[in-house]
């Protein structure tokens, strides 16, 4: 495997849909202050291959990308089709793409 995993552009990740995944390997409180709005939210110490289907795309994100580029090679040492947000959360904010919260209003990026 190469030392380095494939990644997408956060505008490009915003434009999946269909069998894809938007994982978000952040910690609790970094989740609340805001997300993306279909991100589903798996801590990184508690990922695990078994968890996440195996017939879907699994884009993976944190705040800045090394947590998610981790989560990404542990994904993909699993078999399974990973790849990471360039950049994180901050790199989707810089893009202009929304950021809520749990409750749907507008969120940060901490």
């Amino acid at each position: 495997m190469s030392d380095r995993n494939p990644e997408i552009a956060p505008c490009d990740a915003a434009q999946r849909s269909g069998a894809t995944m938007l994982i978000d390997v952040r910690e609790h409180d970094e989740w609340t202050a805001g997300h993306a709005p279909d991100a589903i939210h798996i801590p990184l110490g508690t990922l695990t291959a078994a968890s996440i289907p195996r017939d879907v795309e699994v884009m993976c994100v944190c705040r800045s990308g090394g947590r998610s580029s981790a989560a990404t090679t542990i994904l993909r040492e699993a078999g399974l089709n990973a790849v990471n947000v360039t950049g994180g959360m901050a790199g989707w904010s810089a893009a202009g793409l929304p950021i809520v919260r749990e409750d749907g209003q507008p969120g940060r990026v901490t």
